[in-house]
């Protein structure tokens, strides 16, 4: 799976689960069938929130992209549906060209700890991705634990 794929899979799957959320609120404070559909949706979405939260770090992370713009992706996901033309505007410059940064190359930050930890992790997928669920789920417990958002 390549940066790219990885980052519009999880781009479409967040803009999905924004329309779950946004069905629930309806079906609960228009229709009134109670709270149930936000009970349900609201942790789907907030899950693959925090997972291409994750994902966008990592993938700009990979692709070297500055602290701003990683920071932009992952804002994208908190207004509904901007996900997909970030996602967009970032395949058609470019952002999103290359695989997964797995060997060492002349810049400099590849030979730093981190881009040696990167760089290690990229190329044992099993940690990898056992370590970015644990954070997700830590995250997510986290969340579960503070409340839901009250709304007035």
């Amino acid at each position: 799976m390549t940066p790219r794929l990885l980052y519009r899979i999880l781009a479409v799957a967040e803009a999905v689960t924004w329309t779950l959320l946004i069905v629930g609120m309806l079906l609960k404070y228009v229709v009134g069938v109670g709270d149930w559909p936000v009970v349900v949706a609201g942790p789907i979405h907030g899950f693959v929130f925090i997972t291409y939260a994750i994902a966008a770090a990592l993938v700009g992370v990979n692709q070297r992209w500055r602290i701003p713009l990683i920071v932009l992706a992952v804002a994208t996901a908190v207004v509904p549906y901007t996900t997909i033309p970030f996602d967009l505007w970032a395949d058609r410059t470019g952002r999103l060209d290359g695989g997964w940064r797995t060997a060492p190359t002349e810049d400099p930050r590849d030979h730093t700890w981190f881009g040696r930890l990167f760089r290690w992790m990229l190329t044992h997928v099993a940690v990898l991705a056992t370590s970015l669920a644990i954070l997700a789920v830590v995250i997510m417990a986290a969340l579960l634990a503070i409340g839901p958002p009250k709304l007035s």
